[in-house]
């Protein structure tokens, strides 16, 4: 990387709480221990999450992921994917095609699973970043700033929250409360805690205001290889349904995924047994015997899988829609500020992309983070309304409206590989997953010349219990 643009200053604020252990927290985490950053990083769940469905790294995250290091790593845990095929009611393939062409991937683009992109994360950083595991934050309160100033974003307004909650713009940092740990005081807290945020809550408000429905449902859950794929995934289209199951490289099971068109639906995003009952109701009699609506008979079979599975998936088709991801000393990060739906293929891509660039800008900007935020933010601007079209698209192509439309998309499949313009269409299906993975320009952001080993004791701050 090159050492073009403003070089870190040496009163950047140092230590930094961020919320979410999944992809873009802990590469975060990686790229602040480069600049000299304190980081301590906090998880809900009890150890490392490593279970998920696959991603896709295209386009600007490829790019990202070498210059960090990880992109052999990345290729060495490749799902390796090499078919995908629809199948009729008996399980039939009735059209193949290559993998790449289903994931519009291109170039180097490579897939991986969640859960292994996630150890390589957690394996990079684990011995620089505090983890603080089995812990949430419950209250975030701004410190006043001890100086005047007539900057925008440094006002010194405080505003109570219809919570009570407090806080004060352009504070000089942030009072963190915790489930289970002594308070602690840090000088950033970023929110790279999903779709669900609790940072997101805590700072911005109620979920509700910033969350856009794109009219469906996704479940994912690990299930054995009955079926025994060896990298190849399976579909199954019915009405305003999409079934899927595939195995990936190196993976004795399988995994099962699920999508159903439905309005927005009521229930508790920590409750799996809420979750499994809207599934086992968009899903009734599909696949049973002597069904009247047909479908796959493997289905039922991936409903009890669903039941049993340790790392049980469900949530909404949603996009997060803000006006602005910071406020004072707060800022979110990947899904938290912009989810973009798994209908986009790209959150994953997106938060290995914004985490470069949120680190860069704040080692840039020094003791300014406020001016870091808001340089962080007209990066990604761009780059993640190009995304969300993209999940807008591809969440009503999921699903098909009617039986007939599913045999159409059957034949042109099957026809495919032996038309003379095969290639052609290849390029065209690939064009808006790449138009989107590219559709931002990295910056070099200048690295200490340093290496990136342990912080030692010293170096780390303390804190009064």
């Amino acid at each position: 990387m090159s050492d073009t643009g403003p070089s870190p200053r040496s009163t950047t604020p140092r230590t930094v709480l961020i919320s979410g252990a999944s992809i873009a927290g802990p590469a975060l985490a990686y790229w602040l221990h480069r600049y000299g950053f304190a980081v301590t990083v906090v998880e809900r769940a009890p150890e490392l999450r490593t279970g998920g469905y696959k991603v896709d790294i295209r386009g600007a995250a490829v790019e990202v992921a070498e210059r960090m290091g990880i992109l052999e790593d990345i290729q060495r845990a490749s799902t390796d994917m090499r078919t995908g095929a629809y199948v009729n009611d008996d399980g039939k393939r009735i059209a193949t095609l290559p993998a790449d062409i289903f994931s519009g991937r291109a170039g180097r683009d490579d897939e991986i699973m969640r859960g292994d992109l996630a150890r390589i994360l957690y394996g990079r950083t684990r011995a620089d970043v505090e983890y603080l595991f089995g812990d949430s934050i419950t209250s975030i309160t701004s410190i006043p700033s001890t100086t005047s100033t007539t900057s925008t974003t440094a006002t010194t307004a405080t505003t109570a929250r219809a919570d009570g909650h407090h806080e004060v713009d352009g504070a000089n940092g942030v009072d963190v409360t915790f489930e289970h740990a002594a308070p602690r005081r840090f000088d950033l807290v970023v929110g790279a805690d999903g779709l669900h945020s609790t940072v997101r809550r805590l700072a911005f408000g109620p979920e509700e205001q910033f969350v856009r429905h794109l009219g469906a449902y996704i479940s994912a859950f690990s299930m054995p290889n009955e079926l025994g794929l060896d990298r190849e995934e399976l579909y199954h289209a019915l009405p305003g349904r999409l079934i899927c199951a595939y195995s990936s490289a190196g993976d004795p099971a399988a995994k099962g995924l699920l999508v159903f068109r439905s309005p927005r639906l009521s229930y508790d995003h920590r409750d799996p047994q809420q979750q499994l009952a809207l599934l086992d109701a968009a899903f009734e009699g599909v696949g049973a015997e002597a069904s009247p609506t047909g479908g796959w008979g493997e289905v039922p079979r991936m409903l009890e899988a669903a039941r049993e599975a340790s790392d049980f998936y469900f949530d909404g088709m949603q996009l997060i829609e803000m006006d602005r991801w910071s406020h004072g000393r707060v800022v979110l990060l990947g899904d938290a500020a912009h989810c973009p739906s798994p209908a986009s293929g790209q959150g994953t891509g997106m938060a290995l992309v914004g985490a470069y660039v949120l680190a860069g800008e704040l080692a840039a900007a020094g003791s300014a983070p406020e001016e870091a935020f808001g340089r962080y933010e007209t990066e990604m601007r761009g780059y993640v309304a190009v995304n969300h079209a993209l999940a807008g698209k591809f969440a009503q192509d999921m699903t098909a409206d009617s039986r007939r439309q599913i045999r159409f998309r059957h034949l042109m499949m099957r026809i495919l590989p032996w038309m003379p313009w095969k290639n052609l269409i290849a390029k065209k299906i690939a064009e808006d997953f790449q138009r989107a993975a590219q559709a931002i320009t990295l910056k070099d952001y200048p690295v200490p010349n340093r290496a990136a080993g342990p912080a030692s004791a010293a170096a780390r701050p303390t804190y009064a219990a």
